[in-house]
């Protein structure tokens, strides 16, 4: 599809994707988020030997947004210096996700206030990305639950990562006209073979064990017994960072949810090292044009569902990524969101989009 392209109509077609597809799921996002206060949106507490952050917007996944990271943060610097605090933990409230990614509704405000929302909010974000990725007390998320986007960015630079039967990990960005961000340049790139480049470029969702089976958890642990878990971190004693390991380890080894199943994607790994390997997405469509196996051809379906420029810019990312540290693939993500958002905001107001969701 891609390969008889010409360069108009390829800048035509993502132009096309962005401006119908990124507008209806922003209106989405804002009529669901319109009512919330900003109250109550992140609790933060200090219990037991550690401190405890909760997002708290079960009813809207628990979004990420700016008043929650401008919380998070300085609480979070406080407690790393703080001596009787000995680990952090991040948790979501309710049942359904642990933090399905950053609340979309900034980027309608960015395009009415110039672009000084969108600048603020990733800064922030990806600032607070990077001193969870270099915290000096150990970083506990429990990520039970849908877990994207800006949810991913607040626990897998973490040191641990407890994954649960009711996980369901993606990072969707290039179905959105946008690219894997929150430090993925960094993470996705390290992840076995080249099954970082596959997730990234697809959006491929990975459930339960098979989070841990990816590397993104670092255990798993049935969600019956996240409480007790917790409670017994908690009540831990001036812990080190072996002691909560082995807190982590013994739950872990406990859970028998789906321990005798495969990784869902064991017998593809070949294939997607083979085809994902290439340095232009034109050449992983030819890769998967003639594997033509099933599993090829259903990829190659997915791929060409995604916007041509977030699949380049994304590529482009996590092969600069894989050789940067945490902190220079946050500065370099910061600079695409924002070029990314300089021309969603011209797309919006081609859009009529600031009447729309007055």
């Amino acid at each position: 599809m891609f390969l008889a392209m010409g360069r108009q109509d390829l800048c035509g077609l993502a132009s096309r994707f962005s401006l119908f597809k990124r507008t209806s799921i922003i209106l989405q996002h804002l009529r669901m988020s319109k009512h919330t206060e900003a109250a109550g949106e992140v609790l933060l507490e200090r219990k037991g030997c550690a401190g405890v952050i909760t997002l708290n917007r079960p009813k809207l996944l628990n979004a990420l947004t700016q008043n929650m990271i401008r919380q998070i943060y300085p609480q979070l610097k406080k407690w790393e210096q703080d001596p009787d605090t000995f680990l952090i933990i991040i948790k979501g409230a309710g049942e359904k996700a642990f933090c399905a990614g950053g609340d979309i509704k900034v980027i309608s405000e960015a395009s009415k206030a110039k672009q000084r929302l969108a600048q603020d909010f990733f800064r922030e974000e990806y600032i607070l990305n990077n001193a969870i990725g270099s915290c000096q007390k150990p970083y506990v998320a429990l990520i039970d639950g849908i877990t994207m986007g800006g949810g991913v960015g607040v626990s897998v630079h973490g040191q641990f990562r407890v994954a649960t039967e009711r996980t369901l990990f993606a990072m969707p960005e290039t179905g959105i006209g946008l690219f894997p961000d929150v430090g993925g340049g960094y993470f996705l790139p390290r992840l076995q073979g080249k099954l970082g480049y596959f997730l990234a470029l697809t959006g491929f969702r990975l459930k339960g064990r098979d989070v841990y089976r990816a590397g993104i958890a670092t255990h798993f642990v049935d969600s019956g017994k996240l409480h007790m878990l917790e409670e017994d971190l908690l009540a831990l004693n001036s812990p080190s960072e072996e002691n909560i390991a082995h807190v982590l380890e013994t739950y872990h080894t406990e859970s028998k949810i789906d321990r005798d199943k495969s990784f869902i994607l064991v017998e593809h790994m070949d294939k997607i090292n083979s085809c994902f390997s290439a340095n232009t997405v034109e050449q992983i469509i030819q890769n998967l044009q003639q594997d033509g196996s099933p599993f090829a051809l259903e990829q190659l379906k997915v791929i060409n569902k995604m916007s041509p420029t977030s699949l380049k810019i994304t590529l482009r990312q996590l092969m600069e990524g894989s050789s940067k540290t945490l902190q220079e693939v946050l500065t370099m993500e910061y600079r695409l969101s924002q070029a990314c958002m300089i021309e969603s905001c011209k797309l919006f107001a081609q859009a009529g989009f600031e009447s729309q969701s007055s």
